[in-house]
């Protein structure tokens, strides 16, 4: 198993020249990659990394002598991240390779396994020595590589480390969960997960530092002071949100076997104005990718329902479907005979969880059906059985 640990870096002045140069020559032979690949793609020939790689290592002393004050891993390792981008463009994976921008892009380069080492809260680099970590690093295993990045004014020193695979405990409990605005996340258990919305809190801050910064004249110390504290400001959303995500997961990863999400078309949702940014502020999409990696290594199992099955509009108890639900009931109350002598209320998102979970439990029965035949012993646990 695959685990990387991120790191802040405490370089000196010099430090961070060095590491400002190492970035921009990974980024320059990136581009500079790129544009030989396009080149002969062009002109009908077959590029592939280790073609371009050692063409550029013909011409580096003579046209690039700037690119030796750095590790050499700052001009290697572009070539094979090229190759695995185009390859995961071909295979329908991902978009297309683009330029990347000294602006708009973050500033980072590859180091492999046998270019630092570790030592009590410091690393040595190539042609540079020791640098400062704010702590040791955390697992235990192989270090297969690392990665240093420039995030909000700071340098972050990422470690990818190869563990020992361990057999993970069977958990025999289920839950269904259903994400939103109002609640990030609602357990068919009852229990939930409020939306703290730190882009909403801070939008007062973050208004005062942009307008700031628009003022100050381009090119200037001030103009960069203030890019910073912008930067600074929204590092800090990013880590109270991603804090928040990593509990979340974490604790449902840890005490569930079996987990029924509906899946959700974050593009769509992204598209009306009016929710536009809660949506981006809650990090749904992050949320249900962390829980299925999560997940995943824990030995346990996501089942995704479709987006399109009503789970807001239906009765878990009955089955009875309320149509013409809005967004401000936000208590469910059954219209049906059976619900309506017992006087059954319950909370909109609480009673969309169980409804997930029982269709979830539903597709498990019809994969064991087909797995094992009609005729197999195989029976579905119900809710309660599985806790």
């Amino acid at each position: 198993m695959m685990k990387a640990h991120k790191i802040r870096l405490h370089p000196t002045p010099e430090q961070a020249t060095y590491f400002a140069k190492a970035a921009g020559t990974s980024r320059f032979v990136w581009n500079w990659a790129l544009a030989e690949w396009n080149r002969q793609y062009e002109a009908g020939e077959k590029p592939t990394a280790l073609k371009l790689k050692k063409h550029f290592n013909q011409i580096r002393r003579e046209q690039f002598p700037w690119t030796w004050d750095v590790t050499k891993n700052a001009c290697d390792q572009p070539f094979l991240d090229l190759g695995k981008a185009f390859t995961a463009f071909f295979e329908g994976k991902a978009r297309r390779p683009k330029f990347k921008s000294k602006k708009k892009t973050c500033p980072s380069f590859y180091l492999a396994n046998d270019q630092f080492e570790l030592a009590d809260h410091r690393v040595w680099i190539p042609k540079l020595g020791w640098v400062n970590m704010a702590e040791n690093l955390r697992f235990k295993g192989k270090i297969t590589g690392a990665r240093i990045t420039h995030v909000a004014d700071w340098w972050f020193l990422s470690i990818t480390v190869e563990l020992e695979g361990k057999i993970p405990e069977k958990k025999p409990k289920s839950v269904g969960l259903d994400v939103g605005l109002n609640r990030l996340a609602t357990l068919s258990t009852g229990e939930g997960c409020e939306n703290q919305r730190f882009l909403k809190t801070a939008l007062r801050n973050l208004r005062k530092a942009q307008k700031h910064l628009s003022r100050c004249k381009k090119g200037s110390k001030n103009r960069e002071k203030a890019r910073c504290n912008v930067a600074r400001l929204y590092y800090k959303i990013t880590c109270l949100r991603d804090d928040v995500l990593h509990k979340l997961t974490t604790t449902l990863a840890h005490e569930y076997g079996l987990i029924g999400v509906e899946t959700l078309h974050l593009k769509n949702l992204m598209k009306n104005r009016a929710l536009a940014r809660s949506f981006s502020d809650a990090a749904l999409g992050k949320l249900l990718s962390l829980l299925t990696s999560k997940v995943s290594a824990q030995g346990g199992m996501i089942v995704k329902v479709d987006r399109f099955f009503p789970s807001t509009q239906r009765c878990h108890c009955c089955g009875w479907r309320w149509h013409d639900i809005t967004l401000s009931d936000r208590v469910f109350v059954c219209q049906s005979p059976t619900c309506a002598m017992s006087g059954v209320r319950q909370d909109r998102d609480e009673n969309a969880a169980k409804n997930i979970l029982q269709e979830a439990l539903r597709l498990i029965s019809l994969v064991d059906q087909a797995v094992f035949g009609s005729g197999s012993d195989e029976t579905l646990k119900t809710p309660a059985d599985l806790g």
